[in-house]
């Protein structure tokens, strides 16, 4: 036998190996990809958990060809509602049950509030007409939790003790230049309006101009937001002149007690609003916030 037999032998019959291999290694899903370092300046992205989704049934595209996943047979739930403990969850992830679409705010009176994929999704409807979303139930003294992601250029705000109009003590969530996060205010037509409640006035004597090189105050609710992610936000109303305390991504950024109750009519209960921001001065066409795992515990 010469040496190019015995050379041939084992390689034909590790082709011929191979040649039946191949259609059972043609069902195979690919291995995933290496890992592949981040775009310089990208944060880390860290996969949320999960429910176990059903695996996609595979499909022949057409005849000979490799098996592949059938995506449009696909089916995953969205993750249930999660709250902090002693709270009872006001959003049930499926629809809007429980809250309600103010016909009669400032902002607007037709905004595009729907549920997708266990949040409440939100924009401008029209372009220029934003509104409220309002609980059904009325509250006193309570501390209020929610989840939420704004794409960047878009202004909301939590509305307390709010009328169906929407007036009411607001806590911002203006995450915008000149704007605040977590700053209790008064609005829509309360004394103050637009103004950290207390400053219903533009002082008599400006302010002294801060000495060359000396930072602007750096507001502790942006400072303590996460761009472009989910953000906590829990909020503690107490007292017939309320006392608003906040907290971002569990910081607190505000402790406030109004000294008199400038609420409508005195009242001490009210319904709570999220808002979508009226106008083009601080909303971005074509932009959304989306809320998730909102809850309540209520207070003596």
């Amino acid at each position: 036998m010469t040496r190019s037999s015995m050379t041939k032998g084992p390689a034909l019959a590790l082709l011929a190996a191979l040649a039946l291999a191949g259609p059972a290694l043609a069902q195979q899903p690919a291995a995933a990809p290496a890992a592949q370092p981040h775009t310089p300046g990208m944060p880390d992205i860290v996969m949320p958990d999960r429910p176990p989704a059903t695996i996609a049934p595979q499909v022949t595209p057409f005849p000979g060809a490799a098996l592949a996943y059938d995506y449009s047979r696909f089916s995953a739930q969205p993750a249930p509602q999660k709250v902090p403990d002693g709270f009872t969850p006001l959003f049930n992830g499926r629809d809007l049950t429980g809250w309600h679409i103010s016909k009669t705010a400032r902002h607007g009176h037709t905004p595009d509030f729907h549920v997708s994929q266990g949040m409440i999704l939100a924009t401008q409807q029209p372009i220029g007409g934003g509104g409220l979303l309002i609980t059904d139930k009325k509250y006193k003294n309570y501390e209020f939790y929610m989840e939420a992601k704004p794409d960047w250029g878009n202004d909301s705000g939590v509305f307390l003790r709010t009328t169906e109009g929407g007036a009411a003590y607001q806590v911002t969530m203006d995450y915008l230049p000149g704007g605040s996060m977590g700053r209790t205010i008064q609005e829509g037509g309360l004394v103050g309006v637009g103004r950290p409640v207390g400053q219903e006035r533009a002082p008599a004597t400006p302010a002294a101009p801060r000495p060359p090189g000396t930072p602007a105050p750096v507001d502790a609710g942006m400072a303590a937001w996460k761009h472009n992610d989910w953000n906590s936000v829990r909020i503690r109303v107490t007292g017939d002149n309320p006392h608003v305390t906040v907290w971002v991504n569990d910081k607190q950024v505000s402790d406030f007690t109004d000294p008199a109750n400038r609420a409508p009519n005195g009242m001490v209960e009210g319904p709570i609003a999220i808002q979508i921001h009226g106008g083009d001065a601080r909303w971005l066409p074509g932009g959304y916030w989306r809320w998730r795992n909102i809850g309540i515990k209520e207070l003596p």
